[in-house]
């Protein structure tokens, strides 16, 4: 049993390989689809906010120099000693495999021994979710030490190497705009690499600042809503999604299907309220959150874009948190995915800006079926 009743992130770490990427680099880099420089690159980044990213990617060669399962290995190792691990759960958008599951692909990658291991599926807040596991582990006493990790490999797929069967497939459809549909390509100037992990642990690390986890929440909406952003399918016009396996393989390239795609009309006209607004409507009631015990809000954006629709949401909802209060590195770091609340609570937990007893609400949307969850953390001493 854990007999404090308590769980802590005693421990955080980040690999992001490689150097930094800036915006006039990105199609040197993921390439051009068809030779032609993409038009939604300029008017995507200037909204997006985004300056600078990460890519698993050899400049030079164009080839992957990481594995998902490598990236996410070398942010545990990162760590340092922290001893045998009982638990590894981890959470990514799109493992290097279907199977088997990417946690095992990273215990191999570390050459461990036995733990129990987890791998938890979904788009942004799958890196959430894994976290709530290894949470819920320390929390019932199943493990005594346990790590979550968030990871993404989006450059893999983002490559125009990927897109050149789609466009040959349909040159006489695209001959006068020869791009890839938008919902496609403006994401390839969205996502980027990266790896996190955090050890977790009954008990406050023995100097410095530990995170104690609070609470948990997260809420689908799919039950409501339709699919908006997906890979491994296509989107019929009837709002259905059709599955990689119902398509011939000889398909399979000449549509892009295993590429990351979204309905940005639905992305728009929904993304705030159906995530940080149910959010809050939630915990304000059940949680009895307030405002005024908001020291930090850490929100997971894709782009600046939603910024202020996010504060127009929350302010709505009488739950308003000055913009002082925020904290994103989305600039400097790029958009994650699923590893980005990982790699924000390290730098916030490294900058020293962090005192004993800040509350840190953080926010982590999905727009896979909308989804919004939302983790509520106090920074404390070694005493605890």
């Amino acid at each position: 049993m854990n007999n404090s009743g308590k769980v802590y992130i005693t421990g955080t770490s980040t690999f992001l390989p490689n150097a930094p990427v800036g915006n006039d680099e990105i199609e040197n880099i993921l390439g051009m689809v068809g030779g032609k420089p993409s038009r939604a690159r300029r008017i995507v980044l200037r909204n997006n906010g985004i300056r600078q990213r990460y890519y698993a990617i050899d400049p030079a060669t164009g080839q992957a120099t990481h594995t998902n399962a490598a990236l996410t290995a070398e942010a545990v190792r990162r760590l340092g000693d922290i001893g045998p691990i009982d638990c590894l759960a981890t959470g990514t958008s799109r493992p290097d495999q279907l199977m088997p599951n990417h946690g095992v692909m990273v215990h191999g990658e570390l050459g461990i021994s036995a733990c129990e291991v987890v791998s938890t599926a979904g788009i942004c807040v799958s890196g959430l979710t894994a976290l709530k596991y290894a949470y819920l582990a320390v929390l019932a006493g199943d493990a005594q030490n346990a790590v979550a990790t968030g990871s993404e490999l989006a450059s893999a797929g983002l490559h125009a190497r990927n897109f050149e069967a789609e466009l040959e497939h349909r040159i006489a459809e695209l001959e006068t705009n020869p791009e890839i549909a938008f919902e496609k390509d403006f994401l390839r100037w969205m996502l980027s690499d990266g790896a996190a992990a955090f050890n977790l642990r009954n008990q406050p690390a023995a100097s410095g600042l530990s995170l104690r986890i609070e609470w948990i929440d997260i809420l689908s909406q799919a039950g409501q809503m339709d699919v908006c952003m997906y890979a491994g399918g296509e989107k019929l016009a009837d709002g259905s999604l059709k599955g990689w396996q119902a398509f011939p393989s000889a398909e399979w390239a000449g549509r892009s299907i295993f590429s990351v795609k979204q309905d940005v009309r639905l992305l728009n006209d929904n993304v705030a309220y159906q995530t940080i607004g149910k959010m809050l409507e939630k915990v304000t009631l059940s949680r009895r959150l307030t405002p005024a015990a908001v020291d930090w809000f850490l929100p997971h954006m894709s782009s600046e874009y939603f910024r202020q629709p996010m504060a127009d949401c929350m302010q709505a909802l009488g739950f308003a948190v000055p913009q002082e209060k925020w904290f994103t590195n989305l600039q400097s770091k790029g958009n994650t995915g699923s590893a980005s609340i990982f790699i924000m609570i390290d730098e916030l937990l490294r900058s020293g800006r962090l005192t004993n007893g800040d509350r840190l609400l953080c926010f982590i949307p999905e727009s896979g079926r909308f989804t919004g969850s939302l983790m509520y953390l106090t920074a404390v001493d070694h005493a605890g």
